[in-house]
């Protein structure tokens, strides 16, 4: 089921928020750039760059992914593996709280999401 209009507001809100406070310093900000979708019941977090052998090309890069469980109200977090699969993120699988996911992406305990 897809989210509602309200928590479509709030996902963008407070990821929109998480983002803007990943951001890198102004002049490098060509260079990299973090920005997210919202898509049916998830958003994924995305690295933005140039692409390594054509700077021409950006690229976009997920690197996290929440999916809300509507039937259990609780949100389940996704790391992006080498094989370019989605994988749950087994140290803090779920959450009941968007904040609490949010906060575990941002220490990267494990280097999964921001390297």
């Amino acid at each position: 089921m897809a989210l509602s209009e309200f928590e479509i507001k709030r996902i963008e809100k407070l990821v929109g928020k998480f983002v803007e406070g990943q951001q890198p310093v102004c002049h490098i900000r060509r260079q990299l750039e973090y920005t997210f979708r919202i898509s049916k019941q998830s958003f994924e977090i995305l690295e933005v760059r140039p692409q390594h052998n054509d700077p021409t090309k950006i690229q976009e890069i997920p690197i996290a992914k929440a999916t809300y469980i509507k039937s259990r109200k609780l949100w389940k977090l996704y790391w992006m593996r080498a094989d370019l699969k989605w994988h749950s993120y087994k140290p803090f699988p779920e959450s009941s709280s968007l904040e609490k996911i949010l906060e575990v992406i941002a220490q990267d305990r494990y280097n999964c999401f921001f390297g």
